[in-house]
């Protein structure tokens, strides 16, 4: 597909997202708009098929499920399924839909999907870096605000000695998915980023621990 015929479906992409519902404040189209500008970047570096790419990466979320919906592990296949129907209607080029559809299954952490594609590990990649660093800091925040979760929980807040459970405090959900993704990147480059943003989150945990401390 030609650079401005990939541009011109990304504004349709966009302006269709604007007027739909989000999740909530950390899956919004500002998310979209970041995993997009990754997905590209990760694709033109890994000579990936944009077509398949971009498309996905701008639909992932397409379908809105909360964090705390009992459909949040089948919300991917939910937006595979839209995502297909969307640019059917839309008349986006046929020989590309399955491959996006797959894409947006497995991007999802909870969904447990496997990655049968390059285009796939990319999207999955874009999303999941998101996830981390400083940004995903902030989108922890944002998502446990969201969800009436306290920042610690009064007990072990930096689970030391207990399981820990991201439905009762934000600082879980590092340990039970955050601290995880780095090892689950694809692409070389992914993985190079991963591990700044990686570092960056346990510097963060160290620094609120310690002007936490004493106060549970």
């Amino acid at each position: 597909m030609q650079p401005a015929a990939l541009q011109q479906w990304q504004q349709r992409f966009c302006e269709w997202l604007k007027s739909q519902k989000t999740a909530d404040g950390a899956h919004d189209i500002n998310h979209i708009k970041r995993v997009v500008k990754t997905a590209r970047q990760l694709a033109e570096m890994e000579q990936a098929d944009l077509a398949v790419v971009i498309p996905a990466a701008w639909l992932h979320d397409c379908v809105a499920v909360a964090k705390d919906d009992s459909r949040r592990a089948k919300a991917s296949v939910l937006a595979a399924e839209k995502a297909g129907n969307l640019l059917q209607n839309w008349d986006y080029p046929d020989s590309h839909i399955p491959a996006i559809q797959h894409a947006i299954e497995a991007h999802s952490y909870s969904a447990n999907i496997p990655c049968q594609t390059l285009e796939a590990k990319i999207v999955q990649d874009a999303d999941r870096m998101d996830a981390i660093g400083a940004i995903g800091v902030a989108r922890t925040v944002m998502v446990g605000t969201s969800l009436g979760n306290p920042l610690t929980h009064n007990e072990d807040p930096f689970c030391y000695h207990r399981k820990p459970d991201d439905k009762l405090a934000m600082v879980d959900h590092f340990y039970t998915k955050l601290l995880h993704l780095k090892d689950s990147f694809h692409t070389e480059s992914a993985c190079q980023e991963a591990n700044r943003r990686h570092q960056f989150m346990l510097d963060f945990l160290q620094q609120l621990e310690s002007e936490v401390t004493g106060c549970e």
